[in-house]
């Protein structure tokens, strides 16, 4: 077979690999560097008549295949190039990256549903959790990829599992904000009063500091999350979201039963709070929300 010029990219040059295909492949030439071969058809750089590797699929000529090999073929969603090297036995499926995510964190986390089920058949473990405590199950909640999420709960992931925090999956799906996933977790049972282990914050604490998503609050309140509860200091979701200003809801929470006159473990109600922290919308909300519930008496 003929010669082909591959046209190769690194990050600082683009440059020409003159290469040959078929039995000269072992005496194959680089001019200029020897950079790592790309293969680029797929991509239409070059017009080769011999079908390349799948795109994505980074290396040196004679490399052996290494786990770096395997989730770059993860971190692209090349399913073929996955198989080929699970059917090769020669990574395990469960070797972590460099930054101690196993190849189904990543897939779940992107959200890539047929390569989840494709490590999961090859014996994946569904609970290891990465170096902050985090499980598959976890980022795909965060991420909001119902499916994925699914498929986990079908395959044994736990919503009991929590990371070096003490948060669950659904702190980590309320502070994604996804609400076709967090409506799915109530259903399947997800507790949603469960306090970290830090603040002792629940998942609508979470929201009443983070996103002061309503949607997201109002699912957490309509599944039985309790609005006056308390964390380690004292401070309920009403405290914290008037801390985060987040006016609307604040309303919210008042409309759900919430009670302004509670006082942190420092005598503090959410008035004076509102008041020392200069959020003026909020302290005019809370004045008339006191007038009100004064002129009801």
């Amino acid at each position: 077979m003929g010669n082909t010029f591959i046209e190769v990219m690194s990050h600082y040059q683009k440059t020409l690999v003159f290469t040959a295909h078929g039995p000269q492949a072992s005496n194959r030439k680089m001019n200029l560097f020897h950079f790592p071969i790309f293969a680029c058809c797929r991509a239409s750089w070059v017009g080769c008549t011999r079908k390349c590797p799948p795109l994505g699929e980074l290396y040196w000529p004679g490399e052996p295949i290494s786990s770096e090999h395997f989730h770059r073929a993860v971190n692209v969603n090349d399913e073929d190039l996955l198989v080929r090297i699970l059917q090769g036995g020669n990574v395990k499926v469960d070797v972590p990256n460099k930054f101690g995510f196993t190849a189904l964190m990543v897939a779940a986390q992107k959200g890539y549903s047929r390569l989840v089920k494709i490590l999961v058949s090859n014996g994946t473990d569904v609970n290891l959790r990465n170096g902050s405590g985090k499980d598959s199950l976890m980022l795909a909640c965060y991420a909001g990829h119902l499916d994925v999420v699914k498929y986990l709960r079908r395959h044994g992931a736990s919503w009991e599992t929590r990371d070096l925090g003490g948060c669950t999956a659904l702190h980590w799906a309320a502070d994604g904000g996804h609400c076709s996933v967090i409506e799915w977790m109530i259903k399947d049972g997800c507790e949603v009063d469960a306090a970290d282990t830090g603040s002792g914050w629940t998942p609508l604490m979470r929201v009443s500091a983070v996103s002061g998503n309503q949607r997201v609050a109002s699912l957490l309140i309509e599944a039985g999350a309790d609005v006056n509860m308390k964390d380690k200091d004292g401070k309920t979701p009403l405290m914290v979201a008037v801390l985060n200003n987040h006016e609307e809801l604040v309303q919210l929470l008042l409309d759900k039963g919430a009670d302004a006159t509670v006082k942190n473990e420092f005598g503090k109600g959410v008035l004076e709070m509102a008041r020392v922290f200069d959020r003026q919308n909020v302290v005019s909300l809370l004045e008339e929300r006191k007038k009100t519930h004064a002129a009801k008496k």
